[in-house]
């Protein structure tokens, strides 16, 4: 009867001209040691009532080819309503149960909720480079990134009101408008700052030793009242809605944007390798 062995592992000897010969030859580096200024343009994705652009800067060091530090952080300098929004402008109904949340359906774009601007503390991973060919004709450098950190976005939301006291806040029979209070609290606005993770991937195109085009992905969770209105109950025994718009109405939203942005690299001239 044969007996049993133990399997070993066999050293794999590389021969001939590779021997000894570093995995990239004539590599270029472009990222260790550099700065990376670059100015961008993004917008939000799948929102609910508003859609924002965003302009703003990244300033970043590269301490290795695969690690880097940096600021982000831009303006939300434009808002665009989405189709929903259009249609509860023109379609929406006010009853005595939603007087709060909508006292005038005409002026519900001034109380949903905008990101007025945002910044951020990120690391960078660069684990993949290569190259990509365009038409198989173009070949340029490349590489995929992940970036994660800390952020703050600042927000514009509608004003804390409370309907229980002070005011009725009940449409009219009949279809006239809402308590005088509801719809002046319809134009009060509030800012403040949310605290949030960020993180995302991207892809740097490089057109020469010191410009490179980017494209992000970028994830900004938090929570928020995106519609201004009263979203949260009383007690387990109480009524919905509790007639009062206070942070207790803020919901959880998986907030995400994409943006590109033109990448300018100092010092301007590049290191290669052997």
């Amino acid at each position: 009867m044969g007996g049993s062995q133990a399997a070993s592992a066999q050293d794999v000897q590389v021969t001939g001209p590779l021997a000894g010969a570093p995995a990239c030859r004539h590599c270029r580096i472009y990222r260790d040691g550099r700065i990376q200024l670059q100015p961008f343009a993004g917008f939000t994705l799948v929102d609910e009532y508003s859609r924002t652009m965003i302009f703003g800067l990244q300033a970043q060091y590269h301490f290795t080819d695969w690690l880097g530090l940096g600021l982000w952080g831009g303006y939300g300098g434009v808002h665009i309503d989405t189709a929903l929004t259009d249609e509860i402008t023109t379609g929406g109904q006010v009853t005595d149960r939603n007087s709060l949340s909508l006292p005038d359906p005409a002026a519900f774009p001034n109380q949903i909720g905008q990101i007025d601007w945002v910044g951020a503390l990120q690391v960078t991973f660069i684990p993949l480079r290569g190259k990509l060919a365009l038409f198989q004709e173009l070949f340029v450098d490349s590489d995929f990134y992940f970036f994660g950190g800390i952020a703050a976005v600042g927000l514009e939301e509608r004003a804390d009101v409370d309907a229980t006291t002070g005011s009725t806040c009940a449409s009219v029979i009949g279809g006239a408008a809402s308590d005088p209070i509801c719809l002046q609290s319809q134009n009060e606005r509030a800012t403040r700052v949310a605290i949030a993770p960020t993180f995302g991937v991207g892809l740097m195109v490089y057109f020469n030793e010191f410009i490179g085009l980017s494209m992000e992905w970028r994830a900004l969770p938090f929570s928020w009242n995106t519609s201004g209105t009263d979203e949260a109950g009383g007690p387990p025994d109480a009524d919905f809605p509790d007639g009062v718009i206070d942070s207790d109405d803020q919901i959880f939203h998986f907030n995400h944007m994409v943006n590109i942005g033109l990448a300018f690299y100092l010092p301007a001239s590049i290191e290669v390798t052997e």
